[in-house]
Order: structure tokens, then sequence, then C-alpha cells
């Protein structure tokens, strides 16, 4: 009697879980799940070996085990995937915003000629009247433009107008082109010649003489004993005086071009400006007709 209670006893506490579980299994069943959200760690879940085993990818791998064509230690020939994946990387390298090497283009160099007046105010042209001279063929004194409140400028750039047809005679062109065809040339002018470099010397092709010799110290070309001789030899020289004045010693010594202007006949101003280009134009067709004129 006792063995057989005490097996109905082990046996209820049984049926009681097993019912239990029953239970809790048919209530999970009745309540649902919060469906699983999407992560991008989870891929394998999806069994996508499936679809590129054709291809043989492992889309769990990465770049890191890949060896470059000509890194040391590869061997063998380049594999199509090793050449989809360089191409890869290159084209993210490009996104990437980072700067890509580029051939250098050579700074186009400037054909522009030069022309250096003195700097001194007392001297009869100067930055401050150059392009009523050169440009408007019209002499103000620097005084004059001083009064008038203009301000000096480091250097100064005119445009001279040139009939295309005398131009191209001048060079030795016979361009067919139509009569009275008006182009515009530039000039820099200049009062600091310390400034230019070497390929700025190559493009000057005047100056103005104020007479004293100091005017060229430091300049290149210049003798040991201070004679400019040299100088006037890679560019024109000129010197602007008033009519009826004496022309200064050292002009005279040296290979100067004298223009001489009136204090007050203003109508003959033109005839000094075209003077002074003729000569110019002259000289750069002999020395320097790779320069834009």
């Amino acid at each position: 009697v006792s063995t057989q209670s005490t097996g109905k006893s082990r046996a209820e506490p049984s049926r009681a879980a097993a019912n239990t579980s029953t239970t809790g299994h048919q209530e999970d069943k009745g309540r649902q799940l919060p469906p699983k959200r999407y992560s991008r760690y989870d891929q394998e879940r999806f069994r996508a070996e499936k679809d590129t085993d054709e291809f043989k990818i492992d889309t769990l791998g990465g770049f890191a085990s890949m060896k470059k064509p000509n890194a040391p230690g590869s061997s063998g020939p380049v594999s199509s995937g090793n050449r989809s994946s360089s191409h890869v990387q290159q084209k993210e390298r490009q996104g990437s915003g980072r700067p890509v090497a580029q051939a250098k283009n050579p700074k186009r160099e400037s054909k522009t000629p030069i022309v250096i007046v003195p700097a001194s105010i007392s001297s009869l042209i100067n930055l401050y009247n150059v392009r009523d001279f050169l440009q408007d063929n019209r002499f103000v004194t620097a005084q004059e433009k001083e009064k008038q409140g203009y301000q000096k400028h480091s250097e100064v750039t005119i445009s001279r107008k040139r009939d295309l047809v005398k131009m191209n005679a001048l060079r030795g062109h016979a361009a067919p082109v139509t009569e009275n065809q008006i182009v515009t040339v530039p000039y820099r002018i200049v009062d600091n010649p310390l400034r230019l470099d070497r390929k700025d010397w190559d493009r000057v092709v005047a100056v103005f003489v104020a007479g004293p010799g100091w005017q060229f110290k430091g300049w290149p070309g210049l003798m040991p004993d201070g004679n400019p001789v040299n100088i006037f030899t890679r560019m024109k020289a000129f010197h602007l005086k008033f009519e009826g004045l004496p022309t200064d010693k050292n002009v005279l010594k040296w290979d100067v071009t004298v223009l001489t202007v009136s204090k007050n006949k203003r109508h003959l101003d033109s005839v000094c400006a075209l003077k002074f280009w003729e000569e110019l134009d002259r000289f750069i067709v002999k020395n320097k007709r790779h320069l834009r004129f």
C-alpha cells in the first residue's frame, strides 16, 4: 500500500508539470511575438549563398585578404575579382573628394611690353602723366595732375590704338584685313624697375632717361663704372624736355632719342608722341619681335 501511494504521489507532480507546460505553450501561440528588426549583420539568415553559388562570391568576405597585383608576395595572374575590386577602390578614392594629381600646365608667359619712367615728380614724364601723353597724345605736367587730385599708382597700363593694316605691314605680314580696322595693344608702365624679375626685363622695350646716372643703379647690364651704355642696347632710351631748354650733358653722351614738347602749344603734343611710337616700333621690330606691339 505504501508503494502504490508513493507511485501515485510521484506521478501527480509530473502530470501537473506537463499540464502547466501545455497551457504555457498554448498561451504563447495565442500571443504574437514582435517582428524582428532589420540588421545588416544578420544577412546569413537569408541564405544568399544559394543565389551567388554560381559566381563563387564570398558575400561574408572583405578586401583585406586580396593581394595587389604588383605588391610584394603576390604570385600568379591577376584575377578578374582583383581587377574589379581595385577598380571599385579607385572609384571610391575619386568620389571621396581627395585631390587627384594632375599634370601642371606651364604658366603662359606675358608678351606685354614694359616701359620704365622716372619716379621723381620733378621729371617731365612719370606715372602721374604718362597715360595722358602716350595714350591720349596730350602733355600735362605732373604738378597739374597732383592739383587735380590724381592718386599715383605703383604702375599703370596704357592702351595703344593701332591700325591693323599698318601694324601687319610693319611686321611684314600680308594678312587680308579690312581697312581702318583698329586694335588695342596694352603697354605696362612702371617706375620701380628693381621689382622686375628676369622674364620681365626681357619685356622692357623703352626707358625715359632723367639725366643723372644714379637712375640706373642696380639695373642688370650696368657697367662697374656706372656707365649705362650696355643698358641702352637692350631697350630704347628716350629723354623728354621742354622746347628751348638745354639738354642734359649725360643725355648728350648716351645713345638717347630726345623728345621736345612745347610749354604752351598743346596741338604739337601729338607730333611728339607719334615720334616716340615710331622710334619704339622700329626698335621692337629689330630686337624684340616676339612681343605684342
